[in-house]
């Protein structure tokens, strides 16, 4: 993202969080301690050698609000955890960011969708090599040939994107409280045809319809909304308390907060309230960084998706250039396989990422200024540090 200068909210608001609320711009672990912090130098000094990078961690915290992050809400599991949260709850205010904070998962809601589908697999009530066509008949024109819901998970389908109400943050955000519903999104989709250079199976392009059309998928299997599927099989049974979908198309977040901006027109604006109900099954969910850590374990534990088809998740399909399974991208970073999903909506940016026996884990969620943007550098400021070592 180009460098900009700060506004006068922005401006009015650093100085404020570095006057009257001191320990707004560092990160500090909220526990019975409240003195404690995650990041002073005792803290740092006392992280095990084979742990996260925490000097590192506390680094990329350090300063928050700035140009491109207003809060960061930051978890590390497995072998050394350790937790940190920066940054500003309201730009108005200036009230320190909330680490139970509610935020807009984005697109970590694949995770669940592909857990919903494999769990069907499972109960044998659909087969990962029947057919779209199968399931969701009339949904494609003759023009498609025959797309596996296997094609889907792992984003092979060919199908190609559907409607959207903005490429970007900047044409989106007049949209922002308007509804698309997914049945707009995969008709759109539809009568663009099939990929013309490539039949299912034989391209990954990872897109937002391959998961639409799952979640139509699972409510017309099960006869019930995606909704209310995710909350019975996933989200009630992990304990996942504060994890939930908007009704319809309610814009707003319930619930402790930390609000979102993005950088439209020059000037940071506050996108906290947006309809996503278009993203629907790909991108819809509300969550926190406690609830989305819980999902991680369960999932890698094999508590959520029984094997045989769990390995679905692990698998990458023998396609040149893919990197992803049934809703995680495999990649490799300081020698480890790490297994990951990232999740952009206007005003919020979230990682979660393990490696394969849950050595390490890290769920983050950035108040990004631009997090429709480069991913991979607000990735490799707060996620990054934790398997440094």
């Amino acid at each position: 993202m180009p460098v900009r200068p700060l506004p006068a909210l922005l401006t009015s608001a650093l100085a404020l969080t570095l006057t009257a609320l001191p320990l707004a711009g560092t990160a500090s672990a909220q526990s019975a301690r409240p003195v404690s912090s995650s990041c002073d130098a005792r803290a740092i000094e006392a992280s095990p050698a084979d742990g996260p990078d925490v000097e590192a961690l506390c680094a990329a915290l350090a300063g928050l609000p700035d140009q491109d992050a207003t809060a960061a809400l930051i978890r590390v599991g497995g072998k050394g955890s350790w937790h940190g949260v920066a940054g500003v709850r309201d730009m108005r205010t200036g009230a320190p960011a909330l680490e139970n904070a509610r935020f807009r998962a984005g697109s970590t809601t694949k995770i669940v969708t592909s857990a919903i589908v494999l769990q069907l697999a499972a109960e044998g009530r659909i087969s990962l090599d029947g057919t779209v066509q199968r399931y969701l008949p009339g949904l494609l024109t003759k023009d498609f040939a025959p797309i596996t819901v296997r094609q889907l998970l792992n984003f092979t389908s060919g199908l190609q994107p559907g409607a959207s109400l903005g490429e970007d943050v900047d044409d989106g955000y007049e949209h922002r409280f308007e509804t698309l519903t997914p049945e707009e999104v995969v008709a759109a989709s539809v009568a663009k045809g099939p990929d013309p250079e490539h039949a299912p199976g034989e391209h990954q392009r990872y897109g937002n319809i391959h998961y639409t059309v799952l979640g139509m998928l699972i409510e017309k299997v099960t006869g019930d909304s995606y909704a209310h599927q995710a909350s019975a099989r996933i989200l009630r049974p992990l304990g996942m308390r504060h994890t939930s979908f908007p009704a319809g198309p309610d814009p707003r977040i319930h619930g402790p907060h930390n609000r979102g901006y993005d950088w439209i027109d020059g000037k940071l604006v506050d996108v906290t309230e947006w309809n996503m109900s278009d993203r629907f099954a790909a991108g819809d969910m509300i969550s926190t960084t406690r609830d989305l850590e819980r999902l991680l374990f369960a999932l890698f534990r094999g508590q959520v998706v029984p094997e045989p088809q769990l390995k679905e998740i692990f698998t990458v399909p023998d396609v040149d250039g893919a990197t992803m399974g049934a809703g995680l991208q495999r990649f490799e970073l300081n020698g480890k396989v790490i297994w990951a999903k990232t999740g952009a909506r206007p005003g919020y940016h979230t990682v979660v990422a393990a490696t394969r026996d849950l050595s390490r884990t890290v769920v983050y969620s950035v108040n990004s200024t631009d997090a429709k943007g480069d991913g991979l550098a607000i990735a490799q400021r707060f996620a990054f540090p934790a398997f440094n070592r």
